[in-house]
């Protein structure tokens, strides 16, 4: 059977209507499965049982509990600044020389050191959990005290250094209410602050929401 050439133009014009409708069907079905997935994964991730074992884990909670208190500082400040800081890799070295968990400068140790008598530090011990979160601690219990309980002074401060901070007070007019990330000089510095903080707001709602209903299971446990 032989076809003109409109009729052929117009089953080849079919012929790619067809194509296109199954490209289209074909399309629509992989985006709808692809924003399952995403839908899925987003409803998985704000489960907070999830959330606290792969995204927010609270490593060395015994030792960060232990030193936080001694040095009256927010526990999840301290978390929430190991996150930042070094993601929980207690080994980890900076390109500026920064050590361990909490990051803490070689002379800022060695000064630390002085403050708390410990007589018998040498840097390598910056590498072990219990030593740097001790004297990380201490050092933002400090900051805490100098800074007068300011946040995001504080923190600023254990980023840039506390000459820094008390140059911009003064050169910026900033008082001990100052509470905007964003008008810090430093660019690192402002994301580093609001970095902490955000985590430290996570951390607090995650972990203080799993304390309440420990507690809440141990009084229905009792009273049964």
């Amino acid at each position: 059977m032989r076809y003109t050439t409109e009729e052929r133009n117009r089953r080849k014009e079919q012929l790619l209507q067809r194509m296109e409708a199954k490209r289209r069907v074909m399309g629509f079905a992989v985006g709808m499965c692809i924003l399952l997935a995403v839908m899925i994964s987003y409803a998985l991730l704000q489960q907070n049982d999830i959330q606290r074992q792969y995204i927010y884990p609270y490593h060395y909670r015994g030792v960060i509990e232990k030193y936080s208190q001694q040095y009256q500082v927010d526990e999840y400040l301290v978390i929430a600044m190991i996150k930042t800081e070094s993601k929980f890799q207690p080994e980890a070295v900076s390109g500026f020389g920064a050590m361990g968990l909490m990051q803490l400068m070689p002379e800022t140790a060695i000064w630390i050191s002085g403050q708390l008598d410990d007589t018998g530090f040498n840097l390598d011990q910056l590498k072990e959990p219990q030593c740097n979160i001790r004297y990380g601690s201490w050092y933002l219990s400090s900051l805490q005290e100098e800074f007068q309980g300011n946040e995001v002074l504080m923190l600023a401060a254990y980023n840039a250094g506390r000459g820094n901070v008390l140059s911009w007070m003064k050169q910026y007019g900033w008082d001990y209410s100052f509470n905007n990330p964003e008008e810090i000089p430093y660019r690192e510095t402002q994301e580093y602050v609001k970095s902490v903080l955000g985590n430290r707001n996570k951390y607090q709602k995650l972990y203080e929401v799993q304390e309440e209903n420990l507690l809440k299971g141990k009084g229905l446990g009792y009273a049964g």
